[in-house]
């Protein structure tokens, strides 16, 4: 017996179709997640050129309606969200706490970008042939199949949209501070790039008890938005400001004159992988947060002296530990989610909520079914 399920699938040369896909019955430690609602981020757009087929999405949350014989922390009706970095618990990396970085399962380590160490399962199929799962989750689709180490449960009264984006930006923010970083209370932060995961950074330092928080953007809009979020002051930067070493200036005028204790680059543009650098003092922390993957040349001044560059993976999630911390912190009140998903779209009108990305006119969209 199987399910059909309408999704958005990637053709692999830079465009995507909706069609029907067949899901098989869940074996093992597998289960069947009905989707409520899927984030969308430029990682989905991108995923468009992997130069294969594959079911979109890699944000969601919805709930479960079949489990396998092996599944143990799962049942039928549960509220989940999934979580893209799937520990398999056993590797090194894992049995040292990177569950973020897994051996078998990170689609980073794991060598497949696109669905992680468990890619070809046969049970999701399209025209009768086994078809990838965007990093092994596949979001937009009406069911998807997933391990169970995908899935931790929603706890709270939390509306489906919001929990569908804690697994990647909110996660990605929060946790760079938090985990990565560990911004200290009372400590400064300047934040380059106030887009989704910037938001998270800044609500993160804000909940990390960070005093000064600044938040640089070319886009006013978007620093207004800042604010909102737990910036104290903000900067808006010159598109032309080459490494943005003006807006650096303006960084350390408002903060001694020493630069802040902790700078985060989100912006996910390559020319400023090294500008984090500019804007922290002596000894202090540069966090590279979107991404960069492309080669960038580095003016080694801009590291002395003692200063720290990191570039975590998803803000080194434990999502078993972390998502609940998330959940909690949104029933609090102290993490915003809801106000930060700007519009929902139908699977429909994807294309619609691309261009709304790329435009800039969205904090987040969200696909809902």
């Amino acid at each position: 017996m199987f399910l059909t399920s309408k999704a958005a699938i990637a053709n692999g040369q830079g465009g995507f179709s909706i069609q029907t896909l067949h899901l098989d019955a869940p074996q093992g430690d597998e289960v069947i997640v009905q989707i409520k609602a899927a984030g969308i981020c430029h990682t989905d757009w991108d995923s468009q050129s992997w130069g294969k087929p594959i079911v979109m999405g890699h944000e969601g949350a919805g709930i479960v309606t079949q489990v396998g014989p092996q599944v143990t922390q799962v049942q039928v009706g549960d509220a989940v969200m999934l979580n893209w970095a799937i520990p398999c618990h056993k590797c090194f990396q894992c049995q040292e706490g990177n569950q973020h970085i897994c051996e078998v399962n990170s689609p980073v380590t794991a060598g497949n970008k696109a669905s992680g160490g468990h890619a070809t399962l046969t049970s999701t199929r399209l025209n009768g042939q086994p078809i990838e799962r965007a990093f092994s989750l596949g979001t937009m689709s009406e069911y998807t199949l997933v391990r169970e180490a995908a899935c931790v449960k929603i706890n709270v009264d939390m509306p489906f949209p919001s929990a569908a984006i804690v697994g990647c930006g909110v996660m990605t923010g929060y946790g760079s501070v938090v985990n990565a970083a560990k911004v200290k209370t009372g400590s400064s932060v300047v934040v380059l790039g106030t887009g989704g995961v910037g938001l998270n950074v800044i609500q993160g330092a804000r909940i990390a008890g960070a005093a000064k928080i600044i938040a640089v953007d070319i886009n006013p809009l978007r620093l207004e938005m800042a604010k909102e979020y737990g910036a104290t002051d903000t900067i808006l930067a010159d598109k032309n400001d080459e490494g943005l070493l003006k807006a650096a200036e303006q960084v350390k005028t408002l903060t001694s004159g020493r630069g802040a204790d902790y700078a985060f680059e989100c912006t996910a543009i390559p020319e400023l992988g090294a500008a984090p650098l500019a804007m922290i003092r002596n000894a202090g922390v540069a966090c590279q947060v979107s991404g960069i993957e492309q080669e960038i040349k580095i003016d080694m001044n801009l590291f002395e002296w003692d200063k720290i560059y990191i570039n975590p993976l998803y803000g080194k999630a434990r999502p078993q530990i972390d998502f609940p911390i998330l959940q909690e912190l949104y029933a609090k009140g102290d993490l915003i989610l809801d106000k930060m998903i700007t519009k929902t779209y139908p699977l429909e009108e994807l294309a619609t909520a691309f261009a709304d990305m790329h435009a800039g006119r969205n904090a987040k969209g969200v696909v809902v079914f």
